[in-house]
C-alpha cells in the first residue's frame, strides 16, 4: 500500500517573500494549485489515502475562497480518505464541510484508522495534553503503524513540540510529522523512522530549495521525495570583488547563478568593492528584474578602503574613522570596526 505524506500547505499565506501584490496573488493561487497537483498524483498512482500533518490552511480563520477549494478538492476525490490533523496555524478550524465521509479528523485524544494491516494514529497538541499524550499512546505491535503528529522534534514536551525519547519502542514503523518546511528524515528507533515532507510550495527566502510531498511505501517503509512546486525559490551567495560597478557586477551574477527565468530568486553580495555600494541592490534588482520571477539582493560586501585617506573626509564617515583610528583598539581591529561602521552609516544590514 502506498500512501502520500504532505505537511504546511498554508493555503491562504500571505507570502513572506514581500512580493508585488500582483504577484503575491498569484503565488497564493499557486499554493492551491500545489494541493492540487499532490491529489492529481495520488489520482494517477492509484494511492487512496493522503495524510495532512497539520496547518492545512495559514490562519484559524481562513478565507471563505481556500476553504472552499480545500473542501471541494476533498468532495471531488471522494475514492482518497484526506487524515487531516490540524496544527498550530489552523488549530480552531472547524471543519465547515461536515458529512464527507473521506476527510478523517482527528482531536486532542489519540485517534486511529485502519486499512487493512496498516493502523494510522494521530493527536492534536494542546496545552493539556502535550505531556500526557505519550503514555496513553498504545499500538498493537502486529500492525503497521503511522503515527502522524504537528510540531518541533526535540528532546522536550510541551505545545507544538515533539519529544522523540517519548516516542521511542513504541512500535511505531513511520512517524508522520509535518511543522518544519523542509524535507528532512532520520531514524526513530530499531524498527521506525521519522519524515517531515516540508511545506508544498516555498513562500518565502527562508524556504528556499524543492518543495513536495513523500509517497510511503508500507511493504517496507521506504519512502520517496517527490518535488511538487511550480516555483523554486532559490539563493546564491556571489561574491563581485572584481566587479567596477554596478552592471559589471550584473554581469558576474549572471555568468555565476544558474536558475530558471520562472523561479524566485535571492542574491547575497559578498567580497570586497573598491566601488561605492549605496544603492546597488535597488539597481541590480532592476537589471535583473526581467530575468527572474521576482529577485530580492542583499548588500553583504565589504568596502575595499583606505583608511588614512578616508580620514580626511570632512563628513561623519571621516569622524568615526578618525575616532577608531585614534582609539586603542589593535590595528587589524581596527579595520574589522571601520568596514562594519561604513556598512551601518550607509543603511547595510550589519552581521
Amino acid at each position: 500500500m502506498k500512501i502520500l505524506h504532505c505537511a504546511d500547505i498554508h493555503l491562504g499565506s500571505k507570502m513572506e517573500a514581500k512580493l508585488p501584490k500582483e504577484k503575491s496573488d498569484v503565488r497564493k493561487t499557486e499554493v492551491r494549485g500545489a494541493f492540487n497537483r499532490a491529489v492529481e498524483y495520488a489520482q494517477r498512482h492509484g494511492i487512496k489515502v493522503i495524510l495532512l500533518c497539520g496547518d492545512v490552511f495559514d490562519s484559524d480563520r481562513p478565507l471563505k475562497k481556500d476553504k472552499d477549494f480545500f473542501y471541494s478538492v476533498v468532495k471531488n476525490n471522494s475514492d482518497i480518505d484526506f487524515l487531516y490533523l490540524r496544527g498550530n496555524h489552523d488549530t480552531l478550524e472547524s471543519y465547515t464541510e461536515y458529512g464527507l465521509e473521506n476527510l478523517k479528523t482527528f482531536s486532542t485524544a489519540w485517534t486511529s484508522y485502519e486499512y487493512g494491516d496498516v493502523c494510522i494514529t494521530g493527536v492534536e497538541s494542546a496545552e493539556e495534553n502535550s505531556v500526557a499524550m505519550y503514555s496513553s499512546l498504545n499500538l498493537d505491535k502486529t500492525k503497521k503503524n503511522i503515527v502522524m503528529l504537528h510540531g518541533q522534534i526535540g528532546d522536550t514536551s510541551g505545545k507544538d513540540k515533539i519529544n522523540l525519547n517519548k516516542l521511542r519502542n513504541k512500535n511505531i514503523d513511520y512517524l508522520a510529522l509535518g511543522h518544519i518546511h523542509y524535507f528532512n528524515g532520520g531514524k526513530l528507533d530499531e524498527r521506525g523512522k521519522y519524515v517531515y515532507p516540508g511545506c508544498l510550495e516555498g513562500r518565502g527566502f527562508d524556504e528556499a530549495g524543492e518543495k513536495g510531498f513523500v509517497i510511503i511505501d508500507t511493504d517496507c517503509f521506504s519512502y520517496d521525495f517527490v518535488g511538487n512546486s511550480c516555483r523554486m525559490i532559490r539563493e546564491e551567495n556571489v561574491d563581485i570583488s572584481g566587479a567596477a560597478d554596478a552592471y559589471s557586477s550584473y554581469k558576474i551574477i549572471k555568468n555565476i547563478v544558474n536558475c530558471p527565468s520562472k523561479d524566485i530568486l535571492r542574491v547575497n553580495l559578498t567580497g570586497e568593492v573598491s566601488f561605492d555600494g549605496d544603492g546597488l541592490e535597488r539597481e541590480l534588482e532592476e537589471l535583473l528584474s526581467g530575468d527572474y520571477y521576482f529577485v530580492s539582493v542583499k548588500n553583504k560586501t565589504s568596502r575595499r578602503f583606505s583608511a588614512e585617506e578616508l580620514a580626511g573626509d570632512i563628513s561623519l564617515k571621516g569622524e568615526f574613522i578618525r575616532t577608531v583610528l585614534k582609539s586603542d583598539y589593535p590595528e587589524d581591529e581596527k579595520n574589522k570596526i571601520i568596514s562594519v561602521g561604513l556598512r551601518a552609516l550607509s543603511g547595510r544590514e550589519v552581521e
